[in-house]
């Protein structure tokens, strides 16, 4: 999810934005992780939800 919340099209639901509250918190219960497992993947694979995905699931 991007900034925009006007714009909630298929690139903004692939991308994680840490900024957001609301996406931290949506991000977390999906995953299942804590903010600070979640700030880990995002700074290691970037802000694609599907390499953040993919990194925790290494874990």
């Amino acid at each position: 999810m991007a900034d925009d919340k006007s714009n909630r099209g298929p690139q903004d639901r692939s991308r994680i934005s840490l900024s957001e509250d609301y996406e931290v918190r949506y991000w977390t219960e999906k995953f299942g992780v804590s903010k600070a497992e979640l700030e880990a993947a995002v700074k290691k694979a970037g802000p694609s939800a599907d390499a953040v995905e993919k990194e925790l699931k290494k874990r």
